[in-house]
């Protein structure tokens, strides 16, 4: 049986998927069923997220600061250096190089980039933001992880400096405060455009019945909704192996009745996904009949390619091409390979350059950080939108014979193919 893999401590997928992360560390050391209950974890960021019900709201009509563009703009980047988590040093690095190298490409444009520590701690992400707009700072950029980015937005909501946090928790976003990581709605969105355009439009859902889970799930049943496909059922089940074993009846029953033909799954490599991809089809949901689609990126760790259960799988991925070439440029700079999220910061820097470039003192405000046409991204294109999280120009990718195969080109403009 595959064995599940410990993910790091920390990641930017937080405050929802670092609890998610604990439960897979709990899942690994044993099989047990988990309890439900996240009070504890909840009751970090519940302060937060009511503070920020209101300040946050109330900025929606404010401009933003002026700026003057003939002289550099400052701009903030709050990253998470000072963190006793040797991997949060790593990480702070790679976002810092990756704005100095999207900063390097602007030509013309000018930007006076202003690196601030946050040590992981949404107290200090506060203070840092707080300092930045002291400092001048005409948008904030960073932190990375949500309670941090929360934090950080509602300090500053009254100046109505914007926040461009590197973080995915899209619960978080609006007012002052935008999301740049890739969100389970955008995914959940493609992928069913593209299920439904393939006749793969009767989707049962299975989830983990966590905070995770749940938030998959409802992302992957509002985009059903929206393209038309069926949502012929939902089946949860707890977040250990033994919940995952006492769910593949119902999933096969839930299958067979609705005579679905696509089974939508939240789970990802590191949690149940290996075993739920080996026991649907010895419980008779062939893949090559019933298509499964992932709402993670089922190529990392690139050992998951090997599993049977994957093969044929769909699920979404950032350009490639752009991927790649990022990776290649920065690996060329800086002597190292970029951090997973590391090109956050440069699509960040990337946005905020173009829109510099207008020379307009507006250019920073509300209506410009969501005009549109979008940006142009190492990830491929993307855009910001009024509820505060993005939109991103995702491929398709299908494992066939344990390589990622596109089957699905990202869209290079908005309004083509895949939105």
């Amino acid at each position: 049986m595959f064995a599940f893999k410990s993910p790091p401590r920390k990641s930017f997928l937080t405050p929802v998927h670092r609890i998610a992360e604990t439960a897979r560390l709990m899942l690994q050391r044993s099989f047990r069923a988990i309890a439900p209950s996240r009070r504890a974890a909840l009751a970090l960021v519940a302060i937060g997220a009511v503070a920020a019900c209101e300040p946050i709201g109330t900025t929606a009509g404010r401009p933003g600061p002026s700026i003057n563009t003939s002289a550099p703009v400052p701009v903030a980047l709050l990253v998470p250096r000072g963190s006793a988590n040797a991997s949060d040093e790593v990480l702070a690095r790679s976002l810092e190089n990756a704005a100095r190298l999207a900063i390097a490409d602007l030509g013309d444009v000018a930007i006076d980039l202003r690196v601030y520590g946050t040590a992981g701690a949404a107290a200090s992400a506060q203070q840092a933001a707080l300092q930045a707009v002291a400092d001048g700072a005409a948008i904030i950029l960073g932190p990375v992880y949500g309670e941090n980015a929360n934090a950080a937005a509602v300090a500053v909501a009254s100046s109505g400096v914007s926040v461009l946090a590197f973080t995915n928790n899209s619960s978080i976003a609006g007012g002052n405060l935008f999301v740049l990581g890739p969100t389970f709605d955008n995914t959940a969105d493609r992928l069913s455009s593209y299920a439904a355009r393939q006749g793969k439009g009767r989707v049962v859902v299975v989830y983990s019945e966590d905070v995770d889970g749940r938030a998959g799930r409802q992302a992957i049943e509002t985009a059903l909704a929206r393209s038309g496909g069926t949502l012929v059922g939902s089946v949860g089940h707890e977040f250990s192996q033994n919940g995952v074993v006492q769910a593949i009846p119902q999933i096969v029953t839930t299958v067979r009745d609705g005579a679905a033909d696509a089974v939508f799954l939240t789970a990802n490599t590191a949690g149940a996904l290996p075993l739920l991809t080996q026991l649907m089809p010895e419980a008779g949901i062939s893949p090559a009949v019933t298509q499964y689609i992932g709402l993670t990126r089922w190529d990392v760790p690139s050992q998951t390619l090997d599993l049977p259960g994957v093969q044929g799988g769909w699920f979404a991925i950032p350009d490639p091409t752009m991927t790649a070439r990022f990776r290649d440029r920065y690996q060329t700079a800086y002597g190292e390979a970029p951090h997973a999220i590391g090109g956050l910061a440069y699509d960040g820097i990337a946005a905020i350059g173009a829109l510099i470039s207008s020379g307009r003192p507006d250019a920073l405000s509300r209506a410009s950080l969501t005009q549109g046409a979008g940006f142009q991204g190492v990830n491929g294109i993307f855009r910001l939108r009024e509820n505060g999280t993005n939109e991103r120009g995702l491929a398709v990718a299908q494992i066939r014979d344990r390589q990622v195969v596109v089957i699905d080109p990202a869209p290079r403009t908005f309004g083509g193919a895949g939105f």
